[in-house]
This record gives structure tokens, sequence and C-alpha cells, in this order.
């Protein structure tokens, strides 16, 4: 369906004749809430925010294949309940997104309950007032609830990802409503992600992965690095997650109080995650059920792993496939592991720009000009 010229500011008489949030319900445009309804001036603002140009295609959305422009984009900102200085992390989330190895067609589709998880560091997030700390994965917070919000009304209404049509998921996922945080870098103990990964301090980025939602971790009794992270490990280590036997990738938020009980033995992010990965997993035979059931697992896992009953099967290939942040607010020995989607994913990491210049091909990345549709 085309979300224009139709959600365009209505007449003063359609104003006085309709009702636009029942009708945006019966017209299948919104994620289950009631939207904003998106007058001219605050598209605008949000195409403005962008660098201008209402047509330019920023990318092409799995999996209908529709093409997000700056004005589409800019409705769905303004549906979510975005301010316009919102803009560029929406759009670097988008483009991260819609970056093939990502596989957003396979996440839009799967029966599996993964959805999108994005992670903001830098500077922005601090000028936007996102939230990092105390609630960061709950409600409260405009700019963490209504990008992700805009990002989930983008998969639906621009990617199609809907159920039961194209979205096959079986159960769901609270986090397929709005799934989107920072990590709380002013209290970290530990240098950011971002940096960790290569960028400058002062550059703002969008980590994007498929993920489900987070599985929480108590432990209120070690005060040193080894027990912290082997209550991590042991929750880590179920076999009824899509990581455990499918590998991939997967996320680990540590909380303020338990990073700074690591931080204070002197470990750093690597001892962090090269901990984690070695004594996370499983014996194969646990995966396997003793090839009770045939070997889909056996043909799942990396072909370098050993197939006998006693060898050991990490949780991910290596140590750079736990991406760790440092989010939560001072109080609590709490931290949380996000399991990722499996090997059919690859997290994706994007600087965040401001108004982008407008290239030649009227399109972000001269791909989306040869993506299907």
């Amino acid at each position: 369906m085309s979300l224009t010229p139709m959600l365009l500011e209505p007449s003063s008489r359609e104003i006085a004749d309709v009702d636009l949030v029942e009708l945006y319900f019966e017209r299948g445009w919104t994620d289950g809430l009631p939207v904003v309804p998106p007058t001219q001036d605050k598209i605008n603002a949000v195409v403005q925010a962008l660098g201008g140009d209402a047509d330019f295609v920023e990318c092409k959305v799995a999996p209908r294949w529709g093409a997000l422009t700056r004005e589409v984009l800019a409705i769905n900102m303004v549906m979510a309940g975005c301010k316009p200085e919102y803009a560029p992390v929406v759009r670097a989330a988008l483009l991260a997104l819609t970056d093939a190895p990502f596989n957003l067609n396979g996440v839009q589709a799967t029966t599996h309950m993964a959805s999108p998880l994005v992670i903001v560091n830098g500077p922005i997030a601090r000028e936007i007032g996102m939230n990092g700390g105390a609630n960061a994965f709950g409600s409260g917070n405009r700019a963490n609830a209504t990008i992700g919000r805009a990002i989930r009304l983008i998969m639906l209404n621009v990617g199609g990802g809907r159920a039961p049509d194209l979205d096959k998921c079986t159960l769901g996922n609270p986090a397929k409503y709005t799934y989107c945080v920072c990590e709380n870098e002013e209290h970290s103990p530990l240098a950011p992600y971002h940096v960790e990964q290569g960028h400058a301090p002062d550059q703002s980025t969008v980590f994007a992965m498929a993920a489900e939602a987070p599985h929480s971790v108590t432990d209120h009794h070690c005060n040193d690095p080894e027990g912290i992270l082997d209550t991590m490990c042991s929750a880590m280590s179920t076999i009824a997650s899509n990581t455990a036997v499918l590998s991939g990738h997967c996320a680990v938020a540590l909380g303020l109080e338990h990073a700074r009980t690591i931080a204070k033995h002197g470990w750093t992010r690597n001892d962090v995650k090269s901990y984690l990965w070695l004594h996370s997993g499983n014996r194969f035979d646990a995966l396997s059920r003793g090839h009770r059931y045939g070997k889909v697992y056996n043909r799942n896992l990396p072909k370098w792993y050993k197939r006998e009953p006693d060898s050991r099967i990490p949780i991910v290939e290596s140590p750079d496939r736990v991406h760790l942040f440092v989010i939560g607010s001072d109080a609590g020995r709490f931290s949380a592991f996000i399991p990722g989607w499996g090997h059919m994913s690859t997290p994706i990491l994007r600087p965040i720009v401001g108004a982008s210049m407008i290239s030649g091909d009227r399109c972000a990345d001269g791909r989306c000009k040869l993506s299907p549709g």
C-alpha cells in the first residue's frame, strides 16, 4: 500500500469528518497502538533533518522491498512520535538493517521471535536524551521508545512484515514493538562499545542485531569477575536458544554494579568476552540429543567443531561474536544475556551522520537500485 499522499495533512473538512487515528487503524498502518497523524509541517521538519529532497530513496526494505524515501521515513517517524532530531539515528538503523549481511528478509519472515535490537553509542545518545540507565529496556523514555517504534513501523508499512502474511513468527515478542537503547557510557567503567570497535569517542554509531528479548542474569553473591561471569555463562549455556544450536552472535548487557566489580579487578572488555566464550557452551551430546532424533543440529554447527559426545560446543564461534555493552542503573546486581537469531544474520555497526547530501544516484547506496522490486 502507498503511504503517500494519503497520510499528508488532511483538509479542514476531513478533520471534522474523520477520526484519523481510527482511520489509520482501519487501513493497517499502525503497530497495534494509536499513531500520531502526520501533518505536512511535521513531515517537512523530519525531511529537512535528513538533508532535504523528500523523494530521495534511502534504501529498500525487505521482504516486500518497498522504497524508503525520505518522505516515507518521515511519515513513519512522525506516526511513531519521534522528534526531527532523532532522524539520523532512525536512518542509520534502517541502513544497518537493510545491509545485506543482516538479512532483514529472513528476520522479517522467520518463525523465530527475533527482532532487530538497536544500541546507540556516542554523543548523539546524550544529545537526544536516550536512556541507557535505569529501566533502559523498559518504558518511559521518548527517544528509546519512538526510535524503536519508527523502525518497526517502517518494517511493517514499507517492508510488509505483518503477521500472518509475511511475518511467520510463531509467538512474537514484546521487543517487536520497540527495541532500542543506548550504552551507559557516562557511568561505565569500560571503554564504550564503539570505541572498542575502532571508532572515535566523538563519533556516534548504531549497532543492530537480530535478537531475542533480554534474559535476566541475577548475581547478588559473587564479588569477583570469575563468579559474576560464571553466572552469565550459566544463562548463556541453555540449549533452548537459537544461539546455542545455530551459533552466530549474541549480546551481553552488563549492569553497572557487575561491570564495576569486574573492572575493579583490572579486567578489560576482551578479558570478559574471552572468559564468556571459553567457559560457556554445551557438550555436543546434549545438543544433538545423542542423535536420537537425527542429525539436524550436527549439520547446522560449524564444520570445524568436533562431533564427539564429550566435545565442547561454544555458544558462538569466537569471543568477537560476544557483543558486550554496559547498560543499566547504579542499583542492583543484575545483567542480561541477549541471544541472537543464529548464523543466518550478521550484526551491523554503522556511523550515524547528520543531514546527508544527495548523490547523483538519488539513492543512498547504489545497491538499492539493484534490489528486487
